[in-house]
């Protein structure tokens, strides 16, 4: 049974907004989910659904303007941070909170050494000697399995490949233990040899750390390895949300369901593999999103209400929630 302590991020009815010249986009639309400690949330949904403005609002990253968080709230260990100043979230972020950015060769400041920048968290957060700084960022790349890490903390990330630049900012992440390390598709460049190395080693990690883990990703291979819970977002809003067991066994919102049609199944011969484009298009604009239910222009399954009535929440089995009229 889950208690009060476990739960180590709490987001409540969030809601990110942009003031554009043609209107506002509402990138993140009223989510709410909680995090334990150890767990590891995948959130998963097309391009363009506010997968990664979900995480720059945990981080207070939305560029203002045009970006503001306008409603909501995020509590770290019981405490609302978005009611700190900035400078209270400076001390926060890659100390509580640590990020992992799917692109590292635009995380990575190409003019500074690896070690410099593994080290720029550790002497910003920790009150040591400078020797005592250098040796925790070399004991951190030897963690994430950098080769040679003594000599690989004097190269620059062109010197490195994709795979290890990768790492890096892994190394970067967790280089202060956060409680909470969040991964936006850590994996995108990256093989499917090395891709297994990684998820390997933040498993390791993870395992070590106790640190609560949210994956952002499109890939539900990775979900089915990686993960505890699984968030299910589209068009903004969380349509469901429930264990791994329960979506991949008992999809229950449409889109989910469509989501998981899309996944080629290699004992399964057909002339034509399924996509989800079928169902009328692409995710609609948060510009003009549809009344009532987002899904409701591309749902097979549509009811008048659906394009009337935003659909409720309702708890379809112990921790398994869906949004959706059909229930």
């Amino acid at each position: 049974m889950t208690t009060q302590q476990d739960v180590v991020l709490r987001v409540n009815d969030l809601r990110t907004h942009f003031q554009t010249r043609w209107g506002t986009v509402k990138a993140v639309d009223g989510i709410s989910f909680d995090l334990r400690r150890g767990e590891t949330l995948g959130i998963v949904g097309e391009s363009g659904s506010g997968k990664s403005v979900t995480m720059l609002s945990l981080m207070r990253l939305i560029p203002i303007p045009p970006g503001r968080i306008v409603s909501g709230s995020i509590e770290l260990d019981g405490q609302d941070i978005l009611q700190l100043s900035e400078s209270e979230m400076n001390r926060i972020r890659g100390s509580k909170i640590g990020l992992i950015i799917q692109d590292p060769m635009t995380s990575l400041n190409p003019v500074f050494t690896i070690g410099n920048q593994v080290s720029e968290a550790i002497r910003i957060h920790q009150d040591i000697p400078k020797r005592s700084i250098m040796e925790q960022a070399l004991s951190v790349l030897r963690k994430v399995n950098i080769p040679a890490a003594e000599s690989r903390m004097r190269d620059y990330p062109h010197q490195m490949s994709g795979g290890m630049r990768q790492r890096v900012v892994g190394a970067i992440g967790i280089s202060c233990q956060p409680e909470v390390l969040i991964a936006d598709e850590p994996t995108t460049s990256l093989d499917v040899t090395i891709q297994a190395q990684y998820l390997a080693l933040l498993k390791d990690l993870q395992r070590d750390s106790n640190v609560a883990l949210i994956f952002i990703t499109h890939d539900f291979g990775i979900v089915a390895k990686m993960c505890d819970r699984v968030a299910v977002m589209y068009a903004g809003r969380i349509v469901e949300q429930g264990s791994v067991r329960d979506i991949f066994n008992n999809p229950s919102h449409p889109y989910t369901e469509a989501l998981l049609a899309s996944v080629p199944k290699m004992e399964d011969d057909v002339e034509r593999l399924y996509s989800i484009m079928i169902l009328a298009g692409e995710v609609p604009s948060p510009l003009n999103p549809p009344e009532g239910c987002h899904f409701h222009p591309r749902c097979p399954f549509v009811m008048d209400r659906c394009s009337l009535e935003d659909p409720q929440v309702k708890e379809v089995s112990p921790g398994h929630r869906v949004a959706c009229h059909l229930f």
